[in-house]
């Protein structure tokens, strides 16, 4: 399913333009993000937790030359799933 495929869904569950349902679905992506930089953590009660963690800076090898490159520090986002998530797609 892709976003556009869910903001089809959404349109049709709350009778909304395909116009809306994105917007709608938008915002809500755009501020687990915004929340995400900030260090917050998003939750979801039944679905799950978004959250951020820092990878510290590392020394890694190019697997097609063997040298040796620096990989910086950074922080990547997390997910975990909630039990009601994990229960419905068993």
């Amino acid at each position: 399913m892709t976003k556009e495929n869910l903001a089809e869904v959404i349109a049709k569950k709350f009778d909304l333009s395909k116009s809306a349902a994105a917007d709608c679905l938008n915002t809500i992506l755009d501020e687990i993000v915004t929340t995400l930089k900030k260090g917050e953590k998003v939750t979801l009660t039944g679905f799950g937790i978004f959250s951020t963690s820092k990878r510290k800076a590392r020394i890694g090898r190019n697997p097609a030359t063997g040298a040796t490159i620096n990989i910086p520090a950074k922080t990547v986002p997390k997910f975990k799933a909630g039990k009601g998530l994990k229960d419905a797609v068993k």
